[in-house]
């Protein structure tokens, strides 16, 4: 669990800066730094997207992952449960109460917080999660610049569910063999990429509703490998 602990002493630092700053720190230095990381989180997921060994096992997953999504709508839901939340607390429950809750599911719901937890749990590879680590200190900066202290106790959430994701996925390593490994590294990269195209705002991408690919990618991977097709 490095990756969480980071990330969450990230957000814990990012917090603390943004509380001595408060509302000093321009809309352009906040837009060129998160340029920056978005760069970075692109190149971690280029770095992953090149283990997979067979890209048509990547591209099915990919496509199957989308069609269960769009069809769970998971990111339109996600969306909701952001407004339900955010409805729920409101003006009455205080700066700290909205600070906590908005940079909660900023923090948690995203590709590169289950793709970056599962790495952590069945590799031990916390590349992801560095880059997210990086991500949430800046972005923790500006939020507490305006939100106030209510920002840093988002870290006890990210413990909960990227812990869970990485126990989880730990217990799981000793069946995965490397191949299966690999092409669920691979797609987790390419969801990466993805979100780094959503930072630099290029161009929107539907992560949430991509996110079964990397549970997918686990039993297609296998399949293809007991027909020998690899």
């Amino acid at each position: 669990m490095t990756g969480t602990i980071v990330n969450i002493i990230a957000i814990g630092i990012g917090t603390s800066i943004g509380l001595f700053f408060k509302k000093g720190i321009s809309p352009r230095v906040k837009n060129t730094v998160m340029q920056g990381i978005g760069l970075a989180v692109l190149l971690v997921g280029l770095q992953m997207s090149l283990q997979g060994e067979q890209l048509l096992i990547v591209i099915i997953s990919l496509a199957l992952g989308g069609i269960c999504g769009e069809l769970l709508k998971i990111e339109y839901n996600l969306e909701r449960l952001g407004m339900w939340l955010e409805s729920k607390v409101g003006d009455n429950g205080g700066n700290v109460a909205r600070a906590f809750v908005t940079t909660s599911l900023i923090y948690c719901v995203g590709a590169m917080a289950v793709v970056g937890a599962i790495e952590d749990g069945i590799s031990g590879n916390t590349d992801t999660l560095f880059a997210k680590a990086m991500l949430d200190g800046v972005s923790s900066i500006f939020f507490a610049s305006t939100m106030g202290i209510g920002v840093i106790f988002s870290g006890l959430p990210v413990l909960v569910y990227q812990g869970t994701i990485t126990l989880l996925a730990a217990s799981l390593k000793d069946i995965l063999n490397p191949f299966v490994i690999n092409h669920l590294t691979s797609t987790g990269g390419l969801l990466i990429i993805g979100i780094a195209i959503n930072i630099l705002e290029i161009k929107k991408v539907n992560i949430g509703n991509l996110l079964p690919a990397i549970i997918i990618v686990i039993p297609l991977a296998y399949f293809m490998q007991y027909l020998h097709l690899f």
